[in-house]
């Protein structure tokens, strides 16, 4: 039995005696699927081409002594097709408080839905294949008006072998009206080993981005199902102490999103100097990139969501394409006790 498997035995068994010795709780179970296929032809951009094909799936529990307060316990399993085995197995176990417009997180809990608005230029697509959980805390309030969160993800804890690495997020929006206004910030840092003298060592980095756009949603003006036109500025930061100060390129960037009768079309522009964000899109180390996308959205039903998504990645002198399909199917359900 692996590591993860052992210590997600342990704190199932402890959860298991707390919840005996509380009076009458709601019990409940949720599943998640989430298959993929993304073909990636970037090699005239220069940068690693790839398919990832593959499934997860993340069974849960639930207990609730009440509507706000909630105990998850389960597992993340990654099926890569092809592999002999499976490729990763992580626990799934946390903490949720949801009341009056809080919603609070500790332990390790699924990304998906609390980080999903990020953009790409801050946090790549490629974490929801690999990285499917946050390991750490959350905080998000919001109403109609106004919305916030914060959030830290331990990436990596340090040890003898292992650097200490860890990413902080904030976001949020206001809106008034068919106008928004909204922004995202990360800072991720990169420590050394515990009690390392190496000199060759890598020094602590520091690395993040900034944005702030404006926008407009004319869904209810239009025609359409919805559409969304937005834009603003991005600065990344990024230092390597004993090596170099804080290095800050910065543009403009832009989004247009349009969808009607599941058919969609989104194009992302960004112009300015290159980005050299750690956990961002690679395309936005370019000075200059548009991404044109083109979608259809087959199965939407009843906690199932699909998407296929053919992509035309534009910078200086090449045009590279991406095509993706992916199947999310949940289901769950709650029993609730009397009292």
């Amino acid at each position: 039995m692996s590591i993860h498997l052992r210590r997600l035995s342990t704190l199932f068994f402890v959860a298991f005696l707390w919840i005996g010795n509380l009076p009458a709780q709601d019990i409940g179970w949720q599943i998640g699927f989430h298959g993929f296929a993304d073909n990636r032809e970037y090699a005239k951009s220069g940068l690693y081409s790839q398919s990832i094909l593959g499934m997860r799936i993340a069974p849960e529990l639930i207990f609730s002594m009440d509507s706000a307060h909630f105990l998850h316990g389960g597992v993340n399993f990654l099926h890569e097709f092809g592999s002999v085995a499976a490729k990763d197995v992580v626990p799934t176990v946390y903490y949720n408080y949801r009341q009056q417009g809080h919603d609070f997180y500790i332990g390790m809990f699924p990304r998906k839905d609390l980080l999903a608005g990020y953009h790409r230029a801050i946090l790549n697509d490629t974490l929801n294949y690999y990285r499917p959980n946050i390991e750490g805390l959350l905080w998000r309030y919001g109403n109609k008006i106004f919305r916030q969160q914060v959030w830290i993800d331990w990436t990596s804890r340090q040890t003898e072998t292992e650097r200490e690495q860890f990413m902080v997020g904030l976001s949020g929006r206001v809106n008034s009206g068919s106008l928004y206004l909204a922004h995202q910030i990360t800072l991720w840092h990169d420590a050394g080993k515990k009690n390392n003298t190496d000199e060759n060592e890598t020094p602590v980095r520091d690395n993040g981005a900034a944005m702030l756009k404006i926008g407009i949603d004319l869904s209810e003006l239009s025609f359409l199902d919805s559409l969304d036109i937005s834009g603003g500025g991005i600065v990344s930061y990024d230092r390597l102490r004993s090596i170099y100060d804080w290095r800050t390129p910065k543009g403009v960037i832009t989004d247009i999103y349009a969808e009607y009768r599941k058919i969609f079309i989104a194009n992302t522009f960004y112009a300015g100097e290159g980005l050299d964000i750690a956990y961002g899109d690679r395309f936005y180390t370019s000075g200059l990139y548009d991404r044109l996308e083109i979608g259809w959205k087959p199965l939407q039903y009843k906690g199932l969501e699909s998407q296929f998504t053919l992509s035309f990645h534009f910078t200086r002198g090449a045009v590279d394409n991406q095509q993706q399909f992916t199947l999310r199917y949940n289901i769950g359900k709650l029993y609730v006790t009397q009292r």
